[in-house]
């Protein structure tokens, strides 16, 4: 049985979950909202965004030079205070031990403040550091999608020898020649740093396709993350610019993901592209009815002071 859920079904196949035809009933209120302006909007990477492999759901700008550099210092003076206060640790407790062991600690405690911690830290956090996290920064793979503890620990391993060793030369010359702005230890492990936090043009709101207008105004589609809602929208808006395997592959991955929060599934034979804009443009409908009536009621008790 086919569907965006089946993961044993081509992602480019239609939705083919068995149900009944749904009547086909015109969209209200679709025209009224396209002349509305919008507001300004922001992306951010969170816990239920999705990034593709062509960065097709969040496209987002690499860091600049002077995000990096500043996001590299925070890391480095949390670097050097945290391997100061464990080597004078570790110093007085090993006053009376053994010298060898006392500098096996010392080893130990370096690598573990210049590697270990570091990597865990952004395998963990998705490509953050701590002077990422201050300044909306993250590390991505090349391909737009998070990094892996191997990434993250290339990315560690190279920074070590360019960073602490070469006083940072080799990474700043590195980003300033990089379009990207990728240091060394990007190139090796094959990562940029992007900004998470940037201004968003969204395109307008799909409309519910004509034929799934009956499906989508009785489904449930309540529960969908607003993270992944907002990738399906940028997808459709740009899913014409993308080559047709491309947007195959990608809009059967977000159908698949966006089926989890959908029931029931649209009738059989449903395309992903068109079953993404039938419940985006519910999910639009739906809260616009919403805040006509919540402004309603604001009106209704305003009037009646």
């Amino acid at each position: 049985m086919a569907g965006p859920g089946s993961r044993d079904t081509p992602r480019s196949q239609p939705l083919t979950r068995p149900s009944a035809p749904a009547p086909s009933i015109s969209r209200p209120g679709s025209s009224s909202e396209q002349g509305r302006p919008r507001g300004r909007e922001f992306a951010t990477i969170t816990g239920d965004d999705l990034v593709t492999g062509e960065a097709v759901a969040l496209d987002l700008p690499p860091a600049s030079l002077g995000a990096r550099i500043a996001s590299g210092l925070i890391d480095i003076a949390v670097t050097f205070v945290a391997l100061f206060v464990l080597l004078v640790v570790f110093a007085i407790a090993s006053l009376d031990t053994d010298p060898a062991l006392a500098q096996a600690a010392v080893i130990a405690v370096t690598l573990l403040v210049l590697v270990v911690a570091p990597t865990t830290l952004e395998t963990l956090t998705r490509g953050r550091s701590l002077g990422k996290l201050a300044l909306g920064l993250s590390a991505v793979r090349d391909d737009a999608g998070p990094i892996s503890f191997q990434h993250a620990l290339v990315r560690t391993l190279i920074g070590v020898v360019e960073i602490y060793a070469f006083a940072g030369a080799p990474a700043f010359f590195s980003m300033l020649l990089s379009s990207r702005g990728k240091r060394l230890g990007d190139y090796a492990a094959g990562t940029y740093v992007v900004r998470t936090r940037v201004p968003l043009a969204l395109p307008p709101p799909p409309l519910v396709p004509y034929h799934l207008a009956g499906w989508a105004a009785r489904a449930d589609i309540a529960s969908l993350p607003t993270g992944l809602a907002l990738a399906v929208r940028q997808y459709l808006g740009r899913a014409a610019a993308l080559d047709p395997a491309s947007r195959a592959d990608v809009g059967g991955r977000l159908a698949e993901e966006v089926s989890a929060f959908v029931a029931p599934l649209p009738p059989h034979g449903t395309s992903p592209d068109d079953f993404l804009a039938a419940v985006i443009g519910a999910r639009r409908d739906r809260d616009l009815v919403r805040l006509q009536r919540q402004d309603a009621v604001r009106r209704r008790l305003t009037s009646s002071r």
